[in-house]
């Protein structure tokens, strides 16, 4: 008899508080505040979701101001600030509120000949800094702006410096394929460790070697449990699924998700690369007749491959057909691609911000605030990846 998804739900859960309190009696009394379980964000798919910092009762509980649990982590937690770039605010909003916390007070502008200015409008002296600043497009621009508000902060004397980096650009740029190419992964980490950043968290990094490249501890958090705790809450049977990578270099991703959904079956599609934002669909290995396809990627560019690779598991009998990804770069013409029917629905998470004219109904955004939120915590309060309660976070 098949077996629902739904029973996952539990592994890729936080423990309640009260499980907390009983197991860990000596918890920081911020953590016996907390809430519980991460909750999806309340929308409509295809429908832009903006969070709004109120008092309606309607409000995502794990969004919702707490007073107490805020005045308690203050307390608790002065020398903490988080503070936002220009690239994804919603997100560093999310976050802070998920912590309890305000945003730090920080004034970016433009110059008129493009020039970027930074200014802390708080004192940092002797404090943890955590700057969420995604690097996503207009990258340059972004990555810019990260370089600069590191320089302000430590000049500012802050005791630690943590660019938490949702996206990490430049990240394919992770390897020299043909002769004469610059390796730009290396270089834009080595930008990061000299403009004064202790640590780096980071998302999905599109390759494990990309934090080699970094002189600096670096924190990598996978997005791979909110989805499949999105996943879990859907009525798939797991004997009418297979995990699809859309390319051979994907299959360990492929791999580890398909783990988690039961161990579910392995397909992989060939393709044959002929240029940058060029791909080639060639031919299917595995078995999809029949079957729901969910393809895994870390990202979708210009939905180029997932595209050509959901056509041909068309083509091959699937059923229906899931794209999963934590980023969503979203270049033309990718929103074409992904709201011309091949996909019965398109799960991404909201590491980049996406435009409003880019919501199509197939689309649905989860949010990662308070995965980011919980490894911040672990992070400031010096806690190994091995406890308990939060092992579950996929953090390495």
């Amino acid at each position: 008899m098949a077996t629902s998804l739904l029973a996952l739900s539990s592994s890729n859960s936080l423990l309640s508080t009260a499980t907390l309190l009983n197991t860990h009696p000596r918890l920081p009394l911020r953590h016996r505040f907390r809430c519980n379980v991460v909750e999806p964000l309340k929308f409509d798919n295809g429908k832009p979701y903006f969070p709004l910092l109120t008092n309606d009762p309607a409000f995502p509980t794990f969004l919702s101001p707490n007073s107490h649990f805020q005045s308690d982590a203050n307390k608790n937690d002065t020398r903490l600030r988080i503070f936002s770039g220009t690239a994804n605010p919603a997100l560093a909003q999310e976050i802070a509120c998920y912590m309890g916390l305000e945003l730090g007070k920080i004034k970016i502008k433009r110059f008129a000949d493009g020039e970027i200015y930074v200014q802390l409008q708080e004192s940092v002296r002797g404090c943890d800094v955590y700057l969420v600043q995604p690097t996503c497009p207009p990258a340059n621009e972004n990555l810019m702006e990260l370089l600069i508000m590191i320089d302000a902060c430590r000049r500012a004397s802050a005791k630690n410096i943590t660019a938490v980096i949702p996206y990490f650009g430049y990240a394919r740029a992770d390897r020299k394929t043909q002769g004469r190419e610059s390796i730009a992964a290396k270089l834009v980490a080595n930008l990061i460790t000299e403009a004064g950043a202790n640590r780096v968290l980071a998302c999905d990094l599109h390759s494990g070697q990309s934090m080699g490249y970094f002189d600096i501890p670096v924190d990598h958090v996978y997005g791979q449990p909110v989805i499949l705790d999105y996943l879990a809450s859907k009525t798939i049977c797991s004997d009418d699924l297979v995990v699809v990578s859309p390319d051979v270099g994907g299959v360990a991703r492929a791999r580890a998700f398909a783990k988690k959904l039961s161990d579910a079956p392995l397909a992989i599609v060939d393709k044959r690369r002929h240029g940058h934002n060029v791909a080639e669909v060639m031919n299917l290995i595995g078995d999809v007749k029949g079957k729901v396809a969910v393809m895994v990627d870390d990202m979708i560019d210009t939905a180029g491959t997932i595209a050509k690779g959901a056509a041909l598991l068309h083509q091959e009998g699937a059923r229906e057909v899931y794209a999963c990804s934590t980023h969503a770069v979203f270049s033309p013409p990718a929103i074409e691609r992904l709201s011309s029917g091949l996909f019965q629905e398109v799960i991404i998470t909201n590491t980049i911000p996406v435009l409003e004219q880019n919501y199509f109904p197939q689309l649905t955004v989860l949010s990662v605030a308070n995965l980011l939120g919980e490894t911040i915590w672990r992070v400031h309060d010096d806690c190994s990846g091995g406890f308990e309660p939060y092992s579950t976070l996929g953090i390495d």
